[in-house]
């Protein structure tokens, strides 16, 4: 009897096969990409900017209109926004209310002027030195503690009832809102960053020209927003001492008459003028700090 031992009738794969077939056994299926729900654009979330920050505004204001006209808002607690509009376009055909305004932002630009003036000043003279410090801080911090707005009676003794109390309220509250703000950015100023400065040979003047000013910047630009918002809230505050003119004096004479109308386009103004000087520091944030990237939101 003859055993065969011839291997059986197989045919064998070829190399490039067998590299093929294990190399798509080992990979296992194939994965298709797959977007996580809700991860697509919103209308809200596709539209410009500007038009999602109306949104709000006008939701607000078309709100008011309907509780208007259905009598829910009665006319002598608040008037419509038809009427304020009315009231509004009056008193600008006759020059009331720009000649008011141009009271009020001159009255707002020299305290703001002065309070930098002095708050700054004073900021430098503390941050930057330990004996200023110690002769300067103590004192700004106890008058920061006292409502500036309680100081009204002592500048009208002081001052009058001329425009000096009222440049001196705005003046004020501009100036500690800055020395504060100046003052923790100077102190904030990495110290390695001083070192190195020191290691690169700079002198005193140049280190706080070319390292501390500019390591200071960004919590000036805060406290100038700070500050602004402050002087708006002052000349409020200020233009009720006896003001004969501007949009405080409106206000004032609009309340006598109950003129509800009249009283809401004075604040209308006041927080137009407001966002327009706010504006005005984030351009001043964008131009003076490009240098330091920062999270703007997703």
């Amino acid at each position: 009897m003859t055993v065969s031992h011839a291997p059986p009738d197989i045919s064998p794969l070829s190399v490039e096969e067998e590299r093929e077939e294990g190399a798509s056994s080992s990979a296992g299926p194939a994965l298709e990409a797959v977007e996580p729900r809700g991860s697509g654009k919103g209308w809200l979330r596709a539209a410009p900017r500007w038009v999602r920050r109306t949104v709000g505004p006008l939701l607000l204001l078309a709100l008011w209109q309907v509780f208007s006209a259905t009598g829910v808002l009665h006319p002598d607690v608040l008037a419509s926004p038809g009427t304020i509009a009315r009231a509004g376009g009056g008193l600008i055909a006759d020059g009331t209310l720009p000649d008011a305004m141009l009271t009020s932002l001159q009255r707002v630009a020299v305290g703001l002027v002065w309070g930098v003036v002095v708050g700054v000043s004073l900021a430098l003279v503390s941050g930057l030195s330990r004996l200023g410090e110690d002769l300067v801080d103590p004192s700004v911090q106890m008058l920061r503690t006292v409502p500036w707005v309680g100081l009204i009676p002592l500048f009208i003794i002081w001052l009058g009832i001329g425009e000096a109390p009222k440049v001196a309220l705005i003046a004020l509250g501009v100036a500690f809102h800055l020395y504060l703000n100046v003052y923790a950015g100077i102190r904030g100023v990495d110290a390695q960053l001083v070192e190195a400065g020191e290691a690169l040979g700079l002198g005193r003047w140049a280190l706080v020209r070319h390292v501390v000013l500019p390591g200071a910047l960004p919590g000036a630009m805060t406290g100038l927003r700070y500050s602004l918002a402050t002087a708006w809230l002052a000349l409020v505050f200020g233009e009720s001492i006896n003001a004969d003119a501007g949009i405080g004096f409106l206000m004032n004479q609009a309340r006598e008459f109950f003129r509800t109308d009249v009283i809401v386009v004075c604040l209308v103004v006041y927080a137009f003028l407001g966002l327009i000087a706010d504006a005005v520091v984030r351009l001043l944030e964008r131009l003076l700090l490009q240098w330091r990237p920062t999270f703007t939101g997703q």
